[in-house]
Formats: C-alpha cells, structure tokens, sequence
C-alpha cells in the first residue's frame, strides 16, 4: 500500500508518516520498482499503535520505546502521564478562571485587560504589602470581579492585606453575600471566621439577614462575630448571644458595647437588663462572668438595672459590690 492510501486510511498525514520515518519509528520495509515506499499490514498496524499511545498524552519517543524496547514497563509511564495530565487540567482551570474573572470585569478595551490580569497578579503575590495595595486599587481605580476579592479575602492570614480586602469587598454592595454565605459552613475554621468577618463589615439588609442566620451556626466564632454587629444595627434577636458572650469572656467587651447600643431603647432596655440579671443570680455563673455582668450593666438604663446594682451593693464578692456601687454613685450623679 503506498503512502497517500495509508495516510486516507489511517488519518495520518503523509507529511507525518515521513517524519515518524525520519524519528526512525516506522520504517516500509518493501518499495516499489519504482521506489516507492510500500508499507505492509505490519506497518499500517503499528501506526495505528503509535497514534493510540500518543492519545494518552506519550511522546513521539515515549512512543517508539513503548513499541520497541521488549522490557518496557507502561507502569511507571503511566503513572508520570496521570501526574503531567493532572498539572495540565490545573494550569488550564487557572487560566479558565483568570478568562472568566477578566469577562466578568467587561474590559472597554485591551488596555482594561492589562490591568485588570495585573490586578489579578498582585492579589495573588506572595508580599502581603502587594496584597494591601492591590485590594485598595480594585476599589479605587480598576474593578476586580467579586468572585476574585471573595477567593482572596477567605485565603488572607495577613491583618492588613485581610482589612483592606475586606473594605473592598464590602464597596461591591450584595454581590459577594452568597459566596460568602457558602464560606460560612466550610469546614476550615479559619474560613469561616473570614466570611462572616466580611459579612458583617457589608452595611445592607442582605448581609444583616445573613448575620441573624449566623447566630445559629455551631462555630462560637462565628457567633461572636455575627453579634456584636448585629447589635449595633438595632437587632435585638443578638440579645441572648451578647449575654453569653459577656459570661464567657472573648469579646466581651464589644458585646457590652452591643449591648448598650441597643438599650438606647425603652423595650429592649428592659429585655436586657432582666437578661443580665437572670445570669447574675447566685451560683448562676463563675465569679468572673458575674463581675463582667455587672458591668455590662453600666450601659443599661432603666428601673431594673438600678433595682439590680442595689441588690449587688450587698454582694458578697467585693468586686461586684464595688462596681455596683459605682455604677449607683453615676446613676444618681446623671
């Protein structure tokens, strides 16, 4: 068979029959009287072999020792082609991120792009300065689709880099409120503690429904995250995880202040109150947590509070009794 019909037959082109000839990987053994090449059914069945092996991603002399050498053993071969194919579906998955992150950015032109690919670079960079500096242009000067802030914000260990991240997220408004919303059940602690801080620093009603449903989440940090905030937006649903964040002891001074925002108000003034005194009875709760209800107390006006300092003027701990006392001597001074 000559060497137009292999290449009908085969798929294989004459141009690369000739250069598997040149590599040495398939060489006619008969030829024409006219000199042509002739290739035999032995031939034509090892092109079809050679072209199978290079569908698994073999080289063109990865090939010819696979067919060639008696001893060869495809395990190993194998084996680096499952790593190689897994490197390449990495690298192309990066760069189908990177092409959607840049579509998603509506680039008016190429110059638009160039930024935004380097934008994009510098949030990945290794210097957390870079970092910080890149988080502050995307919401300054060159828009870097949410999805991109979101991914660097739950990656951040770095303060700065992760405030700054964070106040360019919340300049995006509501879109970034469902990957956030999916972060917070990851199973990384640390993640989740970055989403509900990035949640709670987006000042819209989305995000504040988002914190009601974190008061709920069986991460205490979360929690104590979720509630500070949301009582210092006038949400007395955080009433129970403010008291609990006072006798626990983390935060407890944010949640006082939380505390004390809402008690701005009549009703949830009084709510508060009979709160913290329902945890201030004897033995309710250790020495400490009693010591930091009273003054979590201090920003708690009302009928009930005062009535409560003046039973805790009487307290046998000495730390209470003095706060209360205090706190009475102010009350009445005001």
């Amino acid at each position: 068979m000559l060497i137009g019909e292999v290449a009908r037959r085969s798929g294989v082109s004459a141009r690369m029959l000739r250069h598997y000839e040149a590599l040495g990987l398939l060489r006619p053994a008969e030829r024409t009287a006219t000199g042509y090449r002739e290739y035999s059914e032995a031939d034509i069945r090892r092109i079809f072999h050679i072209e199978s092996l290079r569908s698994l991603g073999l080289s063109l002399r990865e090939a010819g020792r696979a067919l060639d050498d008696p001893g060869f053993a495809p395990s190993d071969l194998v084996s680096e082609l499952v790593r190689r194919t897994r490197e390449r579906i990495a690298a192309e998955t990066e760069l189908l991120t990177r092409l959607r992150r840049i579509d998603a950015a509506a680039p008016a032109g190429w110059p638009d792009v160039l930024q935004a690919v380097a934008l994009l670079r510098e949030l990945g960079s290794r210097s957390a300065g870079r970092r910080q500096r890149a988080a502050l242009t995307s919401a300054e000067q060159v828009p870097v689709p949410v999805e991109a802030l979101v991914e660097a914000v739950l990656s951040e260990t770095d303060p700065n880099a992760g405030g700054a991240l964070r106040w360019a997220l919340a300049q995006s408004g509501e879109a970034a409120l469902p990957l956030l919303a999916d972060a917070l059940h990851a199973p990384e602690a640390q993640v989740r503690e970055r989403a509900v801080r990035a949640v709670a620093e987006i000042p819209h009603a989305r995000a504040t429904a988002l914190l009601r449903r974190a008061l709920s989440s069986p991460d205490p940090v979360v929690r104590r995250t979720a509630a500070p905030t949301l009582g210092m937006r006038g949400v007395a649903d955080a009433v129970p995880a403010l008291v609990d964040m006072v006798v626990e002891g983390p935060n407890d001074v944010d949640a006082a202040d939380a505390l004390a925002a809402l008690a701005g108000d009549p009703e949830p003034a009084e709510r508060i109150a009979a709160a913290l005194v329902e945890r201030l009875a004897p033995g309710a709760a250790p020495a400490a947590a009693r010591r930091r209800l009273t003054q979590a107390l201090a920003g708690v006006p009302g009928p009930l509070t005062s009535a409560a300092l003046a039973d805790l003027v009487h307290d046998e701990d000495r730390a209470v009794a003095l706060t209360a006392r205090y706190l009475l001597t102010l009350r009445d001074g005001a």
